[in-house]
């Protein structure tokens, strides 16, 4: 299936999916700052009341209640589960792990879904791009380290597949945002994904919100998920808005990013968020990633500019061609 032509605009696309990565940035920094004290499924809950009210109102901008209407209810229900895979994976991950290291595992997804963009979407990936879709890889692979020991590892080495399925939902969410864009509006596809984290959290409420299943537990990432509910003590409360209004505005600025641009021009600048978490992580836990993960990162970023260069050529290209045709 090919994605609607129509909607083209990469510079648009590019400009959302920035503006949602900063706002990713803020939302994970805030997420694990906060998840010493409060369960997932606490924040997740709140931030998504807050959040849909948000998409709500941006519905009536963008032509009113019938616009939340769909033909395709089942793929918008993956990609409501999808998504909400993603960040229950990620958020838990970051409960033990450094932002900046979680952050560097997660950003195999742009070239996830730089590769599923091929088979899903139609688009064209040259083998410059794929080459460099490789080194991104490897670039993962050394931020991870397998080769250190048990001792030798502040984090257990289990604990980065948790980034990894993440990087592999949300990759599979986004092609799904482009294929169903072309039919849906952001504002509308943005409350999909808010009802979904509702209905996920509250069913996580029901069953461990007295937090019984944390009693003994010593895993972090676990407690992170069984804590029981608590009411935010007061300055948190604005901290919980904040994740609310970031909530909206990743919903609504990357359902426009993928919908506006081909999967694999947009995806490349979403690694703006690694430097981002690097600088979250210095001001705020003092983490600095060390001589292997600052070779990782380089390696990622390299990767994703490389990748954006060569479609910023091609696209140059077909335009010239258009040109040529024109005058003939």
């Amino acid at each position: 299936m090919t994605a609607n032509t129509k909607l083209q605009n990469p510079t648009a696309g590019i400009a959302f999916v920035l503006v949602g990565i900063v706002a990713i940035s803020v939302n994970d920094m805030l997420i694990k700052f906060l998840s010493g004290s409060y369960p997932l499924h606490q924040m997740v809950f709140t931030r998504s009341i807050i959040g849909i009210g948000f998409s709500l109102a941006l519905v009536q901008l963008e032509g009113g209640w019938q616009i939340l209407k769909t033909d395709q209810p089942w793929l918008h229900l993956l990609r409501g589960v999808l998504i909400v895979a993603a960040n229950l994976t990620f958020f838990t991950a970051l409960a033990v792990m450094p932002l900046a290291e979680a952050t560097a595992v997660f950003f195999v997804s742009p070239l996830m879904i730089t590769l599923l963009s091929i088979p899903l979407l139609g688009e064209k990936v040259g083998p410059m791009r794929i080459g460099a879709v490789i080194v991104g890889f490897a670039g993962v692979i050394i931020m991870t380290r397998p080769w250190e020991s048990g001792d030798d590892r502040s984090v257990n080495l289990l604990m980065y597949i948790l980034p990894v399925v993440a990087a592999l939902t949300y990759a599979l969410n986004n092609v799904l945002t482009r294929l169903l864009g072309a039919k849906s509006k952001a504002s509308a596809m943005a409350v999909y994904i808010q009802a979904a984290f509702i209905v996920v959290s509250l069913l996580f409420w029901s069953m461990a919100g007295d937090g019984q299943f944390a009693q003994g537990v010593e895993n972090e990432s676990l407690i992170f998920l069984l804590r029981a509910w608590v009411w935010p003590d007061g300055s948190d409360v604005w901290l919980f808005v904040g994740l609310g209004l970031n909530s909206a505005i990743i919903g609504y600025c990357l359902g426009q990013a993928y919908r506006m641009a081909d999967a694999a021009t947009v995806a490349p600048f979403e690694y703006v968020g690694l430097p981002l978490a690097i600088i979250w992580g210095w001001l705020i836990w003092d983490e600095l990633p060390g001589l292997a993960g600052m070779a990782g990162i380089a390696l990622i970023l390299g990767s994703g500019l490389f990748v954006f260069l060569r479609e910023r050529q091609k696209n140059r290209g077909i335009v010239s061609r258009k040109r040529v045709h024109r005058r003939y």
